[in-house]
């Protein structure tokens, strides 16, 4: 009798093995062509083929989170060149709920997007709405900012949220804890976050046509990012992504964290650095060999009337431009640029919003653009260059490079003037 248990028992595990590899085998709906790699640093320039169109990378995707981005269309951000964007599972799940979502063909048809998606899996909530959050291993309990009420969100939820939102690409549920944490729950969240991934790979019902990133998890520990990265690159996901950083941690632990994982993520595949924004870090991470950025600060900071430019920020409210009439950016062709002066966007952020509108146009538009210069240069052969080039502009003496760009940057070979 005991023997007859024990061969159910391993026929089944038998089985849940076989749907592992066959779900994990499955056809990726995605393709990265590398165009071409910098021979000094470990930047390179690909083609990521995607279900609603190719992306360039480097690539800088805007956010969105429920469904637009603040201040512009659609078809504004299209109009920039912008071919991917993100939006939020846990908010999009809260409200207006997946169910109705997917009544309208998923996210694309709902907010009328005909580009790439990329959705995140909720669990970056766990550290910005901690207050309302509990981590077990069956997932995270929140209570809603909405309304009040308790909801797991488990790996098998936020992967059928992600599937009726039918996003190009979905991100694992991962166990986040803020990059300042250290002692052992960095650790926990870490093993957990590679069960997670295994949960979510299973839960996926699309895998012919959404594809699952997986996320690095290990907080600032060496040894712990090594062993997440080697667990985690064992399995055939179509990308991956470097989390658990951006939160607070000094630079010079962000970027060797950043180059560690680079270092021992699969060339074939696409490399994702989440929450990252600022100019000197998209340019440093290139360097380091990261594919892939997120961010609201371009966004925020418009509706701040900071305008992102070349040598920096421009503060439009400033009463120095109450009479200037340039554009934020001379050389700038966005259309916001093209049509208002420094003086009127001064004037119309005193008294209508459209101001926020105009500038986070611009800012989306300068990020963009920033991308596509770096991946120029990377295609002739020029990056170091460009790098140098880029800090002289932004930093009117080598004296203020801040030193954990310095760094980084020589770890790759580019010594800075």
């Amino acid at each position: 009798m005991a023997a007859t248990v024990e061969r159910v028992v391993a026929a089944e595990a038998s089985e849940k093995q076989m749907s592992a590899k066959k779900v994990l085998s499955a056809a990726s709906p995605l393709t990265l062509r590398i165009v071409a790699e910098c021979s000094v640093t470990k930047a390179r320039a690909c083609e990521l083929i995607l279900p609603h169109s190719a992306v360039s990378t480097p690539v800088f995707m805007p956010v969105g989170t429920q469904g637009t981005m603040k201040g512009i269309t659609v078809d504004q951000l299209d109009d920039l060149g912008c071919r991917i964007c993100l939006g939020n599972t846990y908010h999009l799940g809260m409200r207006p709920g997946p169910d109705l979502i997917e009544k309208a063909n998923g996210l694309h048809g709902f907010m009328n997007w005909e580009r790439n998606l990329l959705t995140d899996s909720g669990g970056f909530q766990m550290v910005s709405l901690v207050e309302l959050s509990e981590v077990t291993e069956g997932g995270v309990k929140f209570k809603s900012p909405y309304d009040g009420k308790e909801i797991l969100l488990s790996p098998e939820k936020s992967i059928a949220i992600q599937n009726s939102l039918g996003s190009d690409i979905m991100m694992q549920l991962d166990d986040v804890v803020s990059s300042t944490v250290t002692g052992p729950r960095v650790e926990e969240a870490m093993h957990r976050s590679i069960r997670w991934l295994d949960r979510c790979i299973a839960a996926n019902k699309n895998p012919d046509k959404q594809n699952l990133f997986a996320i690095i998890q290990g907080g600032l520990n060496v040894d712990l990012r090594k062993a997440c990265l080697d667990e985690m690159t064992q399995r055939d996901v179509p990308g991956f992504a470097i989390g658990g950083l951006s939160g607070g941690e000094e630079k010079d632990d962000f970027w060797r964290m950043v180059t560690l994982s680079t270092d021992h993520l699969p060339r074939e595949k696409p490399r994702y650095l989440m929450g990252v924004g600022y100019a000197v870090d998209l340019v440093v991470c290139v360097a380091l060999g990261c594919d892939m950025f997120d961010c609201v600060y371009p966004t925020r900071t418009a509706r701040f009337g900071s305008a992102l430019v070349p040598w920096g920020s421009l503060q439009v409210k400033h009463r120095q431009y109450a009479k200037d009439f340039q554009p934020i950016d001379p050389d700038c062709q966005c259309p916001t640029c093209k049509r208002h002066s420094r003086a009127y966007l001064h004037a119309l952020f005193k008294s209508d919003s459209a101001a926020m509108h105009h500038i986070t146009i611009h800012n989306i538009a300068y990020q963009l653009n920033l991308m596509g210069s770096v991946r120029q240069s990377i295609v002739e052969g020029r990056f170091p260059d460009f790098i140098r080039t880029f800090m002289k502009r932004l930093f009117p003496s080598p004296d203020q490079y801040p030193g954990w760009a310095v760094d980084a940057l020589a770890s790759v070979n580019v010594t800075l003037e």
